[in-house]
C-alpha cells in the first residue's frame, strides 16, 4: 500500500453534503484515473509493442487469465480482442488448475492480468501456461513480481493509488488496465491488416452493424421505389407511382434505355406548387427532375452512404448497378438515426425558395 492510500485510511474526509460537494467529489475521482492513463501512455516501454506483435502473430487464441477485478478486466479485454481480429476466450486460474488448462494449446498466446503480480491462482499457474502455450505476457504494475518473473513479455503497467476514498478499492487500477489492454489490442488489429469490412463480420447487430453494412442491405428494393419514365408527366407519375408499405420521398426517372436519369422528389413538388404554375403538373418531369443525381453502387459502406447524403444535404439516393440501372434508394428516414452527430434537418433541401434546378455531379 502506497504512503497516500495509508495516509487515506487514517484521515477522515469530510462528508459531501451538498449538490456541488458531491459533483466535485464524483471529478475528482474521474480526474485522477485520468491523471493515471496519462502518466501511463508516458510510461509505457516497448514490451508493450512486442506484446502487440506476439498477439497479432498469434496462429491460435489469446488466452486471457486473472482473477478479482483483473479477471473481470481480462473478460472486457476477451471481447475486444475477438471483435478486432484475435480470437480470444477468458480462462479463469481455479479452473484452469482443475483440468481447464487443457484448453490452452502450443499455438495459443496467453495474456495473464495481475497488478500486483503475486495473485495466488495466477501465478500457481503461470509457469504451465508459459510451458502450453506460444508466449506468456504478464500485465502487471512492474517487472518485480512473481508473474513477471514466470513470463515471455512484461508489460508493466505502473504503480497507482487507487481512486477509492480509502485508497482500496481497484478502481485507478483496473481502469489503467483495461486502457493498456485495449491499446494493445487495438495496435494488434493494426497490425493484423482488420478492415472495417472485417469489423461488420462481427457486428452485425444493432445500429453498429447497420453503419457497417453494405448499401444493399438496408436500401429499399426496386419492387419498393417509385420508378417513371422521364417523358411521363408529372401529375401521371405522382398518381401512377403510389406505392404500398414503406413511401419514399422520391421518384427515380429513367431514359429509353432504362438507365437512371434524374430524380424528381417531394421538395421539388413543393417548390412547383410554390410557383404556382400549375400547367407544369401536365409536362413532362424531365422538365422539373434533377438531372445526373448523385448515385451510389449497392457494395458501398453504408456509413459512407450516409456521409455523403449529410454532405450533399439529400435525402434520396439511388443505388444503381454498373450499367446505370436502378436497383434500389437509400431513403434518409430509413438511416437518420445510424447518422452520427448528423441532424434531420442537415438531409432536409430548403423548400421555401423558388425553384432552381440541382444539377449534381454524377458519380
Amino acid at each position: 500500500m502506497s504512503s497516500s492510500a495509508a495516509s487515506k485510511l487514517t484521515t477522515e474526509l469530510p462528508f459531501p453534503a451538498t449538490l456541488i460537494e458531491r459533483l466535485a467529489a464524483i471529478r475528482q475521482i474521474v480526474a485522477d484515473e485520468g491523471h493515471a492513463l496519462i502518466a501511463t501512455s508516458k510510461s509505457l516501454s516497448p514490451q508493450a509493442v512486442t506484446a502487440a506483435e506476439m498477439t497479432a502473430n498469434c496462429q491460435g487464441n489469446v488466452v486471457v487469465t486473472g482473477v478479482g477485478k483483473a479477471g473481470l478486466v481480462g473478460q472486457k479485454l476477451v471481447a475486444t480482442l475477438a471483435s478486432t481480429g484475435s480470437p480470444a476466450h477468458f480462462l479463469h486460474p481455479t479452473e484452469a488448475i482443475h483440468g481447464d488448462l487443457g484448453r490452452v494449446r502450443d499455438n495459443d498466446v496467453v495474456w495473464a492480468l495481475s497488478n500486483s503480480g503475486r495473485s495466488e491462482e495466477v501465478v500457481q499457474i503461470a509457469s504451465h501456461l508459459r510451458c502450453h502455450s506460444a508466449g506468456l505476457i504478464a500485465i502487471t504494475a512492474s517487472d518485480d513480481n512473481p508473474l513477471a518473473a514466470a513470463a515471455d513479455v512484461v508489460v508493466a503497467i505502473g504503480k497507482h493509488d487507487e481512486a477509492c476514498v480509502h485508497g482500496l478499492a481497484p478502481t485507478t487500477s483496473t481502469t489503467v488496465m483495461m486502457a493498456v489492454g485495449d491499446a494493445i489490442a487495438m495496435l494488434a488489429s493494426r497490425l493484423r491488416k482488420f478492415t472495417p469490412q472485417d469489423f461488420a463480420k462481427f457486428h452485425p447487430g444493432g445500429a453498429l452493424g447497420k453503419k457497417l453494412a453494405n448499401v444493399h442491405q438496408i436500401m429499399r428494393p426496386l419492387a419498393q421505389c417509385r420508378i417513371a419514365d422521364q417523358q411521363t408527366t408529372i401529375r401521371q407519375a405522382m398518381v401512377s407511382q403510389t406505392k404500398t408499405g414503406r413511401r419514399t420521398g422520391a421518384i427515380m426517372l429513367v431514359d429509353d434505355n432504362k438507365n437512371l436519369c434524374g430524380i424528381f422528389t417531394d421538395s421539388d413538388l413543393a417548390r412547383l406548387l410554390e410557383s404556382r404554375d400549375e400547367s407544369a403538373l401536365d409536362r413532362p418531369i424531365a422538365d422539373r427532375m434533377t438531372a445526373s443525381p448523385t448515385t451510389v453502387d449497392s457494395d458501398m459502406l453504408l456509413q459512407d452512404a450516409i456521409a455523403m447524403m449529410s454532405k450533399r444535404r439529400i435525402s434520396e439516393l439511388p443505388v444503381v448497378d454498373a450499367d446505370g440501372k436502378p436497383v434500389g434508394l437509400v431513403d434518409i428516414t430509413d438511416v437518420i438515426g445510424l447518422a452520427d452527430g448528423y441532424r434531420e434537418e442537415d438531409f432536409a433541401k430548403p423548400m421555401a425558395v423558388p425553384f432552381s434546378p440541382k444539377k449534381q455531379t454524377p458519380t
